[in-house]
């Protein structure tokens, strides 16, 4: 009894040593990013950061509207969960509701095995394969454009979506699915109609997730994007996204305290502003729609 209290205490230790150190970890990010961002803007005026059209901070006619780059951030999103959300909500269904235990047993683990594919292999298969293919469909697609960067993008975070739909389906319980069938509803229906609204709260939190992953990708769209700050919200045009900048800018050319520089971590900061205002959408959506059991 005494050894078993001891192994609790130390498993509880070290979950609050690991809980601890991400917060501050978290906590350390902030702070960095806010002190360069400080330093950025002494110089740029938050008006003609936050309203300016033209992105171009390394060029001798310097101009810092982030615009461009949160508008080639935002499209490529909206292409990714366009293509993200319902292929993997319809392979969460299938999984939980119709595919034989299996199935379900082999097809999940090799979904989530996609997720650890690199994202450069992504960015190189949607230059030269998903690119050259959409031209067939319109001749006039630039080779760097947004849309094929966002539906890799879209295919790659597939994997998360899914894994995690499907198991906030498998929580509905079970009585529900027999309720639904008591009253002569098909397994279609009682999929749509019950499964899915009950595992509301688990959808929304893999859909936020899914968003983050999607706005904080980097080296799809700085390979097949085009890395042109272009402000433009077409996706068969070039762009570039925020994180893309940030690789750009952080290869070592430019000096160290310059204000091209400084501008990654303002950059940044925006970044790190869209996914807490998700995911703080998302922790509302949670506790508006949650299901208690």
């Amino acid at each position: 009894m005494r050894y078993r209290r001891l192994r609790d205490r130390i498993v509880e230790t070290l979950l609050l040593v690991a809980g601890l150190v991400a917060v501050f970890t978290t906590l350390a990010i902030v702070a960095v990013l806010l002190y360069e961002s400080m330093a950025f803007f002494a110089h740029v005026s938050i008006v003609e950061f936050m309203t300016g059209t033209m992105w171009t901070p390394l060029f001798a006619d310097a101009h810092y509207g982030i615009l461009p780059l949160v508008a080639g951030t935002l499209t490529t999103t909206l292409v990714a969960l366009l293509v993200a959300v319902p292929l993997g909500i319809t392979i969460a269904i299938y999984l939980s509701e119709f595919a034989p235990h299996r199935v379900r047993e082999t097809v999940k683990p090799i979904l989530e095995l996609l997720g650890a594919v690199p994202t450069v292999v992504y960015g190189y298969f949607a230059l030269t394969m998903v690119t050259p293919a959409l031209r067939v469909l319109m001749p006039e697609l630039p080779g760097f454009n947004m849309l094929s960067a966002g539906l890799v993008i879209g295919l790659m975070i597939v994997p998360y979506v899914s894994s995690l739909s499907e198991d906030a389906m498998r929580a509905v319980p079970r009585y529900m699915r027999e309720g639904s069938y008591a009253m002569g509803a098909t397994r279609l229906q009682t999929a749509l109609r019950v499964v899915v609204p009950g595992a509301f709260s688990g959808l929304a939190a893999a859909f936020i997730l899914g968003i983050s992953r999607a706005v904080g990708e980097t080296m799809v769209v700085a390979i097949a994007a085009g890395m042109q700050p272009n402000f433009t919200f077409d996706p068969r045009e070039p762009a570039a996204t925020i994180t893309a900048y940030i690789v750009q800018v952080s290869l070592g050319d430019l000096p160290h305290g310059s204000i091209g520089y400084q501008s990654i971590f303002a950059a940044g900061l925006v970044l790190v502003l869209m996914t807490l205002v998700f995911n703080v959408v998302g922790f509302f959506l949670t506790r508006r729609f949650r299901e208690a059991y």
